[in-house]
């Protein structure tokens, strides 16, 4: 590859680095370690880390695509939308077989690593970068269960909100060690990762009506789902961050930058948002309604590049960048639908920036990978022999 993204800092700082994080969650701990603890055993010894990481995340892809063709528009377990095809049964049971095998390799490759004694910066950064992407496969392979609308689904807004509350939460823990120099593992993750897996095994088993059902003091699901997502970060994930960093600043423990400096990684993300945000408020062909999947792609495409050039400023110990190059053709776009109505132009403009952002992350990926994997002298997907 003829592009190097990483400068000889960051370089030096990956030369230098220390894995350090800290996981109080008690079903990561109780549950899920052990587990996975148990499954690494019975791995080959020659199985690449990297290599599960990747097919833990092409299976996110592969979830992904089979509910886009199944329920392009979200529209198949909507009662307002009655006659959409209802996503097959089976496609559910495969889906959180799937989801099972992507989290449980996801939870098994940094055992295999230290197993093999194959551990590097790479391996967290791979790991750590389709983590970032994975934000936005998550939620939008629930949204297809409960499907649009008010009575029993969840509008194409609300969905927005939550795929944003992941992000968030996301890039919050990297934010939070980029600034105390330990990741602070959420509770959330597990938790959630768990939850997906029986609701797709529960959509297997007993049908999307199971959705519908009437709850105790006037609940339904779909409330309990925006709750737990909006809940779950409003009263865990944030104040969870917000204490580590308080500490970690009254006790001189972290990096002691300034403010300035602290909070110069959530420009881009806070960027991100707003023009977003600006977007579906002013577009005048209702963009979201229209183009749901493909407006979630193109936000959680464009924050994977954010989050990914984060980790590496926080793994390198370098300074993180401020406004994301990704951002200024959007900036472009956001001020062209404010300006004049484009008519279907609109549709064209997000599609060819989608094309273009999700072209330029691969780029970048591919050429951060082989740079580290050259100077490392590692292998990507395979193991060197020992000698």
């Amino acid at each position: 590859m003829a592009t190097s993204y990483l400068t000889d800092e960051h370089i030096a700082g990956f030369d230098r680095y220390k894995y350090c994080s800290v996981d109080t969650s008690p079903l990561s701990n109780y549950v899920m370690h052990p587990f996975w603890n148990a499954v690494v055993k019975r791995l080959p010894r020659w199985l690449a880390p990297n290599l599960m990481t990747f097919v833990g995340f092409l299976l996110l892809i592969f979830n992904f695509a089979l509910l886009t063709w199944y329920d392009p528009q979200f529209r198949a377990s909507s009662s307002q939308h009655p006659d959409d095809a209802l996503v097959p049964n089976w496609v559910w049971l495969v889906c959180g077989f799937a989801h099972f095998l992507s989290h449980t390799l996801d939870g098994c490759d940094g055992k295999q690593a230290r197993r093999t004694g194959s551990s590097s910066p790479l391996g967290e950064l791979f790991d750590h970068g389709l983590d970032s992407w994975a934000t936005m496969f998550f939620p939008t392979a629930i949204y297809s269960m409960f499907g649009r609308g008010t009575e029993y689904g969840i509008t194409v807004t609300q969905m927005y909100m939550v795929v944003w509350v992941v992000m968030i939460g996301f890039i919050m823990s990297h934010w939070e060690k980029y600034n105390t120099g330990t990741l602070f593992l959420p509770w959330g993750y597990d938790m959630s990762q768990v939850a997906m897996f029986v609701m797709y095994i529960a959509a297997f088993f007993c049908g999307q009506d199971l959705w519908r059902t009437h709850l105790p003091m006037g609940l339904r699901f779909h409330y309990l789902f925006l709750f737990s997502f909006y809940g779950g970060f409003l009263f865990i994930s944030l104040p969870h961050t917000l204490g580590n960093l308080y500490r970690s600043t009254s006790e001189g423990s972290g990096r002691n930058l300034s403010l300035y400096e602290g909070m110069l990684p959530l420009l881009s993300p806070v960027l991100l948002f707003l023009l977003c945000m600006v977007w579906l408020k002013i577009s005048p062909m209702d963009i979201l309604e229209q183009q749901p999947r493909l407006f979630y792609f193109m936000s959680g495409t464009v924050f994977a590049n954010i989050a990914c050039r984060l980790i590496i400023a926080q793994m390198s110990n370098t300074r993180c960048e401020g406004v994301n190059a990704l951002l200024w053709p959007l900036m472009l776009i956001v001020a062209a639908v404010c300006a004049a109505p484009l008519g279907q132009w609109e549709l064209v403009l997000l599609i060819g920036y989608t094309v273009m952002a999700t072209l330029l992350h691969i780029h970048f990926g591919v050429c951060v990978v082989v740079q580290m994997a050259d100077h490392f002298n590692i292998n990507i997907f395979t193991l060197k022999k020992q000698d």
